[in-house]
């Protein structure tokens, strides 16, 4: 399990990504489209966020409360003032702590009410006048939020990449491990699924990055990644073996059905459950768009796992043991196929599905016949050159 105690000692939520899912929820759900505003409506109220709400509203079409934008905006314009003030205090008569104290609380707060743009630039001259090496990686994290928060991939790449160029300088196993979490979080986000397991379980056992997410979807998204990423053994030792990631996946058992179905090869259990992946996926603001892609792979993943086990089998097996016509098979296998995806191929006449798994030491033979091929021609166009 995570470290205990320390959520409340980690960094804070701000932005809150939270708020994003919501507002992504708007987009997609329609039944409880009205709940989820309220909830959001409420968010914006208790933290004044006069520019998030304007840009909700802007881009969801909703019809802007003028009344409650200009409380909003004013409430914000009282309280810039008075950091504006506290800065300039600071630069007049306070020392070069006390400035950067000044600048990070307004880049803070321009952060909490949703002004994007405003809050970059607050948060970078902040990190200008940041001596420590542990508060600079702070300001980078802040900034991969927002960054994360709007979808900002260019903004989280390159503060990514900063963070890492200051850890290796001398940053501590905190954040170290946190950084881990945030690259696998943006990892994941962008496909790189390789990536975001790696970085999610080698943090597990000391997650305390809950200014992201809480640990149980941490474990959620480790584990989606996981099955798509690593193979049948990887998903033992980190998925099914993995005392951290089991004790938070029995408040999960959809999940846990999911990934033991496809390791014990129950694929008409598996199949069932890919149903609720489907809309687990399409409802979450990180993974939504690469729905199709999860699904495909894990059907890819299920018919190679079936596969690998016989030389042939029937059509009619296959279906059974996946709980869907023969129809249906035989029209996944055929596209697999056409594509590459799966090494076999399908007798219509006989109605079987025969293996043609390519051999590999015959495949490594023949690649380095040809790139030795390739190098003698090489060698004898240079000795040409030479004698010229």
């Amino acid at each position: 399990m995570p470290l205990e105690g320390l959520e409340e000692e980690g960094l804070p939520k701000n932005p809150d990504l939270s708020l994003a899912q919501l507002k992504f929820l708007l987009t997609v759900e329609e039944e409880d489209r009205e709940s989820i505003w309220s909830q959001l409506l409420a968010a914006i109220k208790e933290n004044s966020m006069a520019p998030f709400y304007h840009a909700v509203c802007s881009e969801l079409k909703i019809t802007e409360d003028t009344k409650l934008l200009e409380e909003l905006t004013e409430k914000n314009r009282e309280e810039l003032s008075r950091l504006d003030h506290n800065i300039e205090d600071a630069q007049e008569n306070l020392g070069e702590t006390e400035l950067k104290d000044a600048l990070l609380e307004r880049a803070e707060y321009l952060s909490k009410i949703g002004d994007k743009e405003e809050a970059v630039k607050a948060l970078r001259k902040t990190f200008e006048k940041t001596v420590a090496l542990g508060h600079r990686i702070d300001v980078l994290f802040h900034l991969i939020r927002i960054g994360l928060f709007y979808k900002d991939h260019d903004l989280v790449k390159a503060n990514v990449e900063k963070a890492k160029h200051l850890i290796e300088e001398g940053g501590d196993w905190d954040r170290r491990n946190r950084l881990k979490v945030y690259e696998g979080l943006y990892a994941m986000s962008i496909r790189d699924f390789k990536t975001a397991s790696k970085n999610f379980f080698e943090t597990a056992a000391t997650f305390t990055s809950y200014e992201l997410m809480s640990f149980e979807t941490f474990v959620k998204y480790a584990v989606l990644s996981c099955l798509v990423a690593m193979d049948r053994n990887q998903l033992k030792t980190n998925v099914i073996e993995g005392s951290e990631v089991q004790e938070a996946l029995h408040s999960l058992p959809e999940l846990s059905t999911l990934v033991r179905s496809l390791y014990e090869c129950h694929y008409d259990q598996f199949f069932i459950r890919l149903v609720w992946t489907e809309e687990q996926l399409k409802r979450d603001y990180y993974l939504a768009p690469h729905t199709q892609y999860f699904l495909r792979e894990m059907r890819i993943i299920a018919y190679t796992q079936q596969l690998a086990s016989y030389r042939s089998l029937s059509l009619q097996h296959m279906a059974r043991a996946f709980g869907v016509s023969e129809a249906f098979i035989d029209r996944e296998l055929s596209r697999f196929i056409a594509v590459g995806r799966l090494n076999c191929r399908i007798d219509k006449v006989g109605g079987v599905v025969e293996t043609n798994r390519p051999d590999s030491k015959n495949f490594l033979y023949q690649s380095t016949i040809k790139q030795g091929d390739l190098l003698l021609n090489r060698i004898q166009k240079l000795s040409r050159v030479i004698n010229m």
